[in-house]
This record gives structure tokens, C-alpha cells and sequence, in this order.
């Protein structure tokens, strides 16, 4: 099966750009709010919405998404939430869904049942932070036979041996981690990332975006030289807190201005 995610990484590329990979929590503020900013998101640029389910343990988030999903938490967003809001934002917008889930939930769902509801929600697959593809051999199985993207995570400190089962079982890209520790933002984006790429390159990864301290038009420019897509979550959800729906278009459009290649980038003056 054609990924979803992959044709429009490829979309990007035929426009003389890389992809933009934008992440918003689910619920925050509150559900119908989220669902208005990811469909703003999308229509502000965004190439891919990489949706985040509130987690009670989310340990890979800085403090900033931490807030935000506590806070959709405390405003009674649940599991069973998630599959009617990615129906209504897939069905208002024509980027791929992909959903940003830790294992646990996925696990007392069910796989199966996860994978198929998310298939009938328009959802286009999963990153998953926290299991590696050795662990995953359920949801490799749900995935493939869904057609779901899956993309697990690749770290600066990943073997060659990792590196090969991460990329040999991702589809759609590689998600790749800039540095080690929480999301969030960075002034310096560590050269690792640079250097991981490659090595994911001679391991025959088609597609590979790096996220984790990407924040400013800049940033994503400088991360599109060497990758397929960048990857902003925590300077959306900032915007999303301060301005509102309006405030975090704003960000997601300058972010997006950032994705032009150099040879295609539009004339000064």
C-alpha cells in the first residue's frame, strides 16, 4: 500500500521544499478548540498534523506540552475521545493524521481495535515514542494489514543494529531526534541530528524528519538541508496558549515559509 505520509513528503519535494510536520495535543485547550487548531494548522501550511492523546505519564514531553496535556486531562479528555476528533479533523482537512501515541493506551485498547478505529477515523498511523520494533511485532501485524503508517523514533545514540530494525520497520519516515532528553525548544540544534541523518541514509531510510527542538522558520530551513521534513510541536503549543487558534496560525505560516529549499527559495527584495 502507497503511505499516506510518505506521498506527502514527496508532494513537499516536487515544490522545491521539505516537509512541514506540525504537532498540537488533543483537548487543549479544550476538544473543540484542538480540533479548529489542527485544522489551522493544516490550512496554514502544515504538510503533516501530528496529533498528541493526553498521557498521565508523558516522558518524553518538556514542560510546555506536559501543561497543556495535564491540562486536557483535568478538562476530562480521554482515550475514547481520540478517534472522533481525528474523524472530524480528517475530514476537514487533506494533509495526513498521524497520532503521537505512548504504547500504554495503545496496549489496553487493544491493538487491533486501535488500528482499525483509527483506520475508520481517516487517521493515517502512529509514532510511537516508547516501544521499539522489536517489541512491536502486534502492531507491525495490525499496521500492515490496515495499511497504517508506522514511524518509530531513531536517537543519536542508536546503534547500527537499532538503526537497521528502525528503519527496515518505519514507514512514512524515520523520526528523527535531534538530541537526547524532552522536547522543547533550542537556540543550537544539536549537529547530531546532521550526522544521525546520514547514517539513517546508509541504512536506507527513504524519508527521515527530525523533531525535538525545532522552534523558528530558521531552524526548519537549516534542518531541510539535510532532512526530509522538520518536525514543531512545543513553539505551536506555546502560540496556542498565548494568541488562540489566530495566534498559533501565525506561527504555523512563518513556520512554513521556512521549508523552501535554497535553490528554490523566493528572490530577496
Amino acid at each position: 500500500m502507497t503511505s499516506r505520509v510518505a506521498a506527502a513528503i514527496d508532494a513537499a519535494h516536487a515544490e522545491g521544499r521539505g516537509a512541514f510536520i506540525g504537532y498540537l495535543p488533543l483537548g487543549y485547550p479544550d476538544t473543540a478548540t484542538s480540533i479548529e487548531a489542527a485544522v489551522a494548522l493544516a490550512d496554514s501550511g502544515a504538510d503533516i498534523i501530528e496529533l498528541g492523546p493526553p498521557y498521565s505519564d508523558p516522558v518524553m514531553d518538556g514542560a510546555v506540552i506536559q501543561e497543556a496535556t495535564q491540562a486536557a486531562l483535568a478538562g476530562g479528555f480521554r482515550l475514547r475521545d481520540v478517534f472522533p476528533a481525528v474523524r472530524e479533523i480528517a475530514s476537514r482537512v487533506d494533509v495526513p493524521v498521524l497520532v503521537m501515541t505512548y504504547w500504554n493506551p495503545v496496549w489496553q485498547y487493544g491493538v487491533d481495535r486501535y488500528a482499525d478505529d483509527l483506520l475508520a477515523a481517516g487517521g493515517a498511523g502512529l509514532i510511537t515514542p516508547d516501544i521499539t520494533p522489536e517489541s512491536a511485532g502486534e502492531w507491525i501485524a495490525a499496521s500492515t494489514r490496515t495499511g497504517l503508517d508506522r514511524i518509530f523514533l531513531a536517537a543519536p545514540t542508536s546503534t547500527d543494529e537499532r538503526l537497521d530494525l528502525v528503519v527496515q520497520n518505519s514507514t512514512g519516515f524515520v523520526y528523527t531526534v535531534s538530541t537526547m532528553g524532552i522536547t522543547g525548544e533550542r537556540a543550537q540544534l544539536d549537529r547530531a541530528a546532521r550526522t544521525l541523518v546520514g547514517r539513517l541514509r546508509e541504512h536506507g531510510a527513504a524519508h527521515a524528519c527530525v523533531g525535538i527542538g525545532i522552534s523558528t522558520p530558521e531552524q526548519v530551513t537549516g534542518v531541510l538541508e539535510y532532512a526530509d521534513g522538520a518536525i514543531v510541536g512545543t513553539a505551536l503549543v506555546r502560540a496556542l496558549r498565548e494568541g488562540g487558534v489566530e495566534g498559533m496560525s501565525q506561527v504555523a505560516a512563518a513556520l512554513a515559509r521556512g521549508t523552501a529549499r535554497p535553490e528554490h527559495a523566493p528572490a530577496a527584495g
